[in-house]
């Protein structure tokens, strides 16, 4: 009996390494797809502009600036009006319409939760060191393409599910709870914004392209529930950011 279950068990512990790598090999294709580790590691600052249009008609324009471990910061012009929401690694504020436009702080918890928009490099790669897990779920299909999903938790709990294309690595779909503001990078988030809550968002990533200094960037965004699709228009790499933007203004 003692013989069969230590079998069981070895047997066991080979299928679980082998799941374990499994998960290692989809993180690795992405990362290689989006131009390696180091590549994604060496993003200090991105500088991105995006038009979407409306089932209405109205043309939304979003300006998303990001410098790793420090800003996270999106403008979002709907025409008759406007957003900004701001969020450093030691404090966050957003504005509100109906009030003027006014900066308000953001609440402790979702804070909180926008920390990790601040890392350029996204949840994926190299995510065991930053407290990460990942878990292969299986398979499945986003907008016709064939992919592996793959779930990360956060070491504060929060779980965001990751379509990757299986022929391309690229992310093809994020999936998490709530409408939490991300910053328009596959493996970090979308640039469309929202409040937050508990039911499933999906952001939607397609035509993959490389700027000249060789980082990959989706050029077509959306965010479900929020309408048109999001074209980026510029984007601007490790350039210097304007202190202004750190500041609720």
């Amino acid at each position: 009996m003692q013989k069969k279950f230590l079998a069981l068990l070895a047997a066991s512990l080979f299928c679980t390494a082998l799941w374990a790598q499994s998960v290692d090999e989809v993180i690795a294709k992405y990362e290689t797809a989006m131009g390696g580790r180091d590549k994604l590691a060496s993003l200090q600052s991105v500088y991105m502009e995006g038009v979407s249009v409306m089932p209405n008609g109205n043309e939304i324009t979003t300006k998303v600036t990001r410098v790793n471990k420090q800003l996270f910061r999106t403008d979002i012009d709907f025409g008759m009006g406007s957003f900004s929401l701001v969020v450093t690694n030691a404090a966050g504020w957003a504005s509100n319409p109906r009030n003027g436009g006014k900066f308000e702080a953001l609440p402790a918890d979702r804070l909180q939760a926008m920390q990790a928009e601040l890392d350029l490099s996204g949840q994926l790669s190299n995510y065991a060191a930053k407290g990460n897990k990942a878990l292969l779920l299986g398979t499945d299909t986003a907008n016709g393409n064939n992919c592996y999903k793959v779930q990360i938790t956060q070491p504060a709990g929060t779980e965001l599910v990751y379509y990757i294309d299986q022929s391309t690595g690229y992310i093809v779909r994020e999936q998490r709870k709530g409408g939490m503001m991300g910053g328009g990078r596959p493996g970090g988030g979308s640039p469309a914004g929202g409040a937050a809550g508990d039911g499933l968002v999906n952001t939607d990533y397609a035509d993959y392209q490389k700027t000249t200094e060789g980082y990959v960037f989706p050029m077509s965004i959306k965010r479900g529930g929020m309408g048109g699709t999001m074209m980026i228009e510029k984007i601007e790499v490790n350039q210097p950011v304007d202190p202004k933007k750190y500041k609720p203004e």
